[in-house]
């Protein structure tokens, strides 16, 4: 069984998707019908934009999800039998497993960039990256500091075992890191990224994306999607659309989800997007598995 996995925020790179805009009139299509829904020519920050306009989350997010989808577009005789995506990546499944259309995705996904962006300004925070240390112990160390700083630090990103993603105030992060290394971490250190994504930092942007993703209208899905807030195959429209709004202040479960689309027969992971990173984590997750790049 083939899953189609669509990676997240960290993918960027300057000239992205130029290949296939140049190649593949499919592409050049689902590009330029971008353009206008976003009312500015996100191709040009894509192709000619350097390495620090593309960090914006404005126009991460959106960029992105543009390319994962135009490449699936470039696939011949795409069915993908499951599909899962990490964080943004999720957007981008939604469309391949035909829950949403390119356009109401690309809306929601551009709203969710401005939402956070703001959400991040609203309150100044960050990431870290803790490596070689428990998921359980990560978990009790963040909420030990919770408890006693009541600054926020909760786990954001389970990405394979060994690496875990912590997400909280600036004054807690640094913290944690500290007390992460104490306890046995082989380093601890802090992501350069804009905000505390997946955590209660983003609640402003969950309530502003609620109200968006509760306005547009999802399909019943033409295969499952494991989603990150449960780590389950689902298909049932409203629930799909109840676990994307939580997405925003809930861990990314991408361990769990990669160990559960094993378990449920998935033998092949196509990764749909910009970069091998997806790849990368899914053979740290079960060094067996297979993952290859579309």
């Amino acid at each position: 069984m083939k899953a189609y996995v669509f990676p997240g925020q960290g993918s960027q790179f300057s000239g992205m998707g130029k290949e296939l805009y140049d190649t593949h009139d499919s592409a050049k299509q689902l590009f330029e019908q971008a353009n206008q829904i976003l009312g500015f020519r996100i191709t040009d920050v894509m192709f000619n934009g350097s390495d620090e306009d593309l960090k914006q989350t404005k126009i991460t997010q959106p960029a992105i999800f543009l390319h994962s989808v135009a490449l699936a577009h470039t696939i011949p005789h795409f069915k993908p039998d499951r599909v899962a995506g990490h964080s943004l990546g999720e957007f981008s499944a939604l469309v391949a497993n035909n829950t949403l259309s390119f356009e109401d995705a690309l809306k929601l996904v551009y709203k969710r960039a401005m939402a956070m962006q703001k959400a991040c300004e609203l309150n100044p925070s960050t990431m870290a990256a803790v490596l070689n240390l428990d998921d359980k112990k990560v978990e009790e160390v963040c909420a030990l500091i919770t408890h006693e700083t009541k600054e926020v630090v909760v786990a954001a990103n389970y990405n394979c075992p060994g690496q875990l993603v912590i997400s909280g105030s600036i004054k807690g992060i640094e913290i944690a890191c500290e007390k992460m290394k104490t306890a046995g971490a082989k380093r601890a250190l802090v992501l350069p990224v804009g905000g505390a994504f997946h955590s209660p930092l983003m609640e402003p942007a969950r309530a502003e994306l609620a109200e968006a993703i509760n306005q547009t209208h999802f399909n019943q899905p033409l295969c499952p999607v494991y989603q990150n807030v449960n780590a389950q195959a689902v298909t049932n429209p409203t629930e799909i659309k109840t676990n994307l709004i939580a997405q925003l202040t809930a861990p990314v479960r991408w361990t769990q989800t990669i160990e559960q689309m094993l378990h449920d027969g998935v033998s092949e992971f196509i990764e749909v997007g910009p970069g091998k990173v997806l790849q990368g984590l899914i053979k740290k997750i079960h060094k067996d598995a297979v993952a290859i790049s579309a």
